[in-house]
């Protein structure tokens, strides 16, 4: 069986292949593997979508001619001179000191491999899309052109590929986002800064609520703290320098350097610092829905998955060394309440460790690392939850367990992460009054976010439930319409009926037809819609419509609005 990274891979060269065929002029940049397919850069290569299927057309007629992947080893004398007229592959060989080539046919790349033998191992070929990309991930770098694609080793998965990705198109955030109108994203404010409009911040504090609640329950406090802090505070706990390229530049003031809070973990530090603890107070739960900034490159950010400014779901655990398996254990059983209430069940653990070979990574203590990865991993045995382990994937204080998501559409990501951190105690002398009176350093941290940014989790729901939120999350729960004009005044008294009862409703009284009214409904999702003609406010009832199409006539209103508030307070999907 081929392995499908180097099928990927061999497609991606018969792709830079094919473009250089019908495109002599186009520079040749990277084409690696991806989890999804593969892509290759291109300069001087100016195409529009629709050329695409010229470009696939020929990629399958050299992929039928059954041409072999041919390789080479040669000195940099003989590679510059093969190279002589590809820019992008000269600077790559400056840091290569055995070139390989890959012929096939007349074509020939520079290229470690591996690759199939022959490319009619690759049995099934698509292109995707097109896209802008800075050579190597750089902004300061010229914009190359870059074709994504995607091989399989038989039609069939690669059918059934496409059919995950129209279903992940019909679901996707952005799209729906705009739909419902949930949020929007301005050039006037910049990229990666999204704005949650009145329908959006209405979902955001349905979660927030949720939250709120359920740490209340499990005897966290709240606090708020400012969205700066000053340089120091960031080299005391570390985050400069192990993560200045992900913080905003520095801001110099008249009393100091201020940097945008990139995460809540120092202020909370300060916070357990500000008076003397006794152990009766361990463990100490401090919460937060702060929120913070990242500075992530302009062209890795996509809706609201990946973003420059986000809400946390944050809270940070002070506990004793004898507590860190109980409170590990009742994080991650929060987390699976959490999802059981969003009816989220295709998830797993992974426990991400620290890797001694990169000591520029991580902080420098192998007893800690090894002490806290055992921790860890001994909670997840024991709750006999599925998990993995991943090398040199922690945090740079601590080992961490994320959770990871299989989502409706195919994709796999990060949920939620808890992290266990033992460089806190140290960089700010954190500690407690045990029971003889006795100062105790040992003080551990538990960094826990269970519902993610509320950014990436909106984009998960939004393309888990497709936009039909169940009844407590939507944004609109019920529409109130009326049929004609003199219908007005009665859908006016049903509106702040429903207002007073705290249901998010709202009221269409455009001078349009019944039909247009409730399609608009319909692809705003709403949950149910109430209309109001001649007969309703002859009787005094209603006539309402389900999401799914079916209509219920004569509903007395004192009934409906027990109905629907019984499902709102219990939550359910």
């Amino acid at each position: 069986m081929v392995d499908i990274e180097i099928l990927r891979h061999s497609a991606a060269h018969v792709l830079a292949m094919a473009v250089k065929e019908l495109y002599p002029g186009a520079k040749l940049g990277i084409g690696p593997a991806t989890e999804e397919g593969f892509y290759y850069d291109f300069d001087n290569l100016e195409i529009k979508e629709e050329e695409l299927v010229q470009i696939e057309k020929k990629c399958i007629e050299i992929i039928r001619k059954n041409l072999k992947f041919e390789k080479s080893e040669l000195d940099k004398k003989k590679a510059k001179e093969i190279l002589k007229n590809e820019p992008y592959k000269l600077e790559l060989l400056q840091d290569i000191e055995k070139p390989s080539f890959y012929k096939t046919g007349d074509f020939i790349d520079l290229c470690s491999g591996p690759h199939v033998e022959n490319t009619k191992e690759i049995k099934a070929f698509k292109l995707l899309r097109l896209a802008g990309a800075y050579w190597k991930g750089d902004s300061k770098n010229k914009m190359l052109t870059r074709i994504y694609g995607t091989a399989f080793g038989s039609e069939k998965e690669l059918k059934e590929f496409l059919r995950l990705r129209e279903e992940a198109e019909k679901r996707n955030h952005v799209k729906i986002g705009k739909e419902m109108g949930i949020f929007m994203i301005s050039d006037l404010v910049g990229k990666g800064l999204p704005i949650w409009l009145p329908r959006g911040n209405a979902i955001k504090e349905e979660v927030e609520k949720l939250a709120k609640e359920k740490e209340k329950e499990d005897g966290y406090v709240r606090v708020s703290t400012p969205l700066l802090g000053k340089k120091e505070l960031y080299l005391k706990s570390g985050h400069l320098p192990y993560y200045e390229e992900s913080m905003y530049p520095a801001m110099v003031m008249d009393d100091g350097t201020y940097y945008l809070k990139a995460m809540n973990c120092p202020h909370h530090h300060l916070i357990f610092k500000h008076e003397l603890r006794s152990y009766r107070e361990m463990p100490l739960r401090i919460a937060e829905y702060g929120i913070c900034h990242r500075n992530e490159l302009s062209g890795t950010l996509t809706g609201l998955i990946r973003v420059r400014a986000m809400n946390m779901n944050d809270a940070h655990i002070y506990c004793t060394k004898e507590q860190i398996e109980e409170e590990f254990e009742n994080v991650i059983k929060l987390i699976q309440d959490y999802y059981k209430i969003f009816n989220l069940q295709n998830y797993w653990f992974r426990l991400s460790k620290w890797d001694p070979n990169h000591k520029d990574k991580y902080i420098d203590q192998p007893k800690n690392w090894e002490y806290t990865e055992n921790i860890l991993r001994n909670v997840l045995k024991r709750l006999k939850v599925k998990f993995v382990e991943a090398e040199n994937e922690a945090a740079f204080y601590g080992p961490k367990v994320d959770i990871q998501f299989k989502s409706v559409t195919g994709r796999e990501e990060s949920m939620s992460t808890i992290q266990l951190d033992f460089l806190a105690k140290e960089r700010f002398e954190l500690s407690y009054q045990d029971k003889d009176g006795k100062e105790n350093k040992e003080v551990f941290v538990i960094h826990r976010a269970p519902l993610s940014t509320h950014e990436r989790f909106m984009a998960f729901l939004i393309e888990h439930f497709a936009g039909k939120f169940p009844l407590w999350l939507s944004p609109v729960q019920v529409k109130v319409v009326n049929i004609t004009e003199r219908n007005l005044d009665y859908s006016k008294k049903i509106f702040e009926r429903l207002k007073k009862e705290d249901i998010r409703v709202e009221l269409d009284e455009r001078s349009e037809s019944l039909s247009k009214k409730v399609r608009d409904a319909q692809i705003e999702k709403v949950n149910f819609v109430i209309t109001i003609g001649d007969k309703e406010e002859e009787k005094k009832t209603l006539a309402i419509r389900d999401r799914e199409g079916k209509t219920e006539f004569n509903v007395n209103l004192e009934d409906f609005i027990k109905k629907i508030k019984e499902q709102i307070n219990a939550r359910t999907i």
